[in-house]
């Protein structure tokens, strides 16, 4: 999918997938809505699904462990483990999917990301890049529906960052 704030582009041979996002605020506005709990259960879930934080422990070693909820209350678990961190430029760090108590879901795909805060004028290009172990892995997430799901969290942020701005 592709349109001018939002580029979503699969490559099978890779085994990973981009994300492109452009918004309409500061880097820095941008950057704590990705890297602060509060901030970040706001938005990060597409809708009707909503993000709840266990823990979040921003640094290098540290992890994200998180929800996304349904309206009937079934949860959906997750856990990104940081590698490296620059701040407000971006940062590294291995996701996948996980149990209400943080441990990774055998079976489930697992992905290492790489998350970059650009600066465009007064706008603020998001890039993910994220890559999987096998093809498999890949296809199992866009069988998922990862698409429309990244498309609809990102959604949210737009809207967050136009009240917080």
């Amino acid at each position: 999918m592709t349109n001018a704030h939002f580029e979503f582009v699969a490559d099978t041979e890779n085994n990973s997938m981009t994300v492109r996002r452009l918004f309409a605020a500061p880097r820095q506005l941008v950057w704590d809505c990705y890297t602060k709990p509060e901030l970040l259960d706001r938005w990060y879930a597409p809708k009707p699904l909503t993000a709840k934080t266990k823990t979040m422990d921003f640094r290098p070693g540290g992890h994200w462990h998180f929800a996304m909820i349904t309206p009937d209350g079934q949860e959906y678990w997750s856990r990104l483990d940081y590698q490296t961190i620059s701040p407000i430029d971006g940062y590294t760090g291995l996701d996948g999917f996980s149990d209400a108590d943080g441990g990774l879901v055998e079976g489930m795909p697992q992905s290492q990301q790489e998350v970059s805060f650009l600066d465009e004028g007064q706008h603020t290009r998001v890039v993910s890049q994220v890559q999987y172990g096998s093809r498999e892995a890949l296809q199992q997430v866009i069988d998922m529906g990862v698409e429309a799901g990244i498309a609809s969290t990102l959604d949210r942020l737009d809207a967050l960052l136009a009240e917080l701005a």
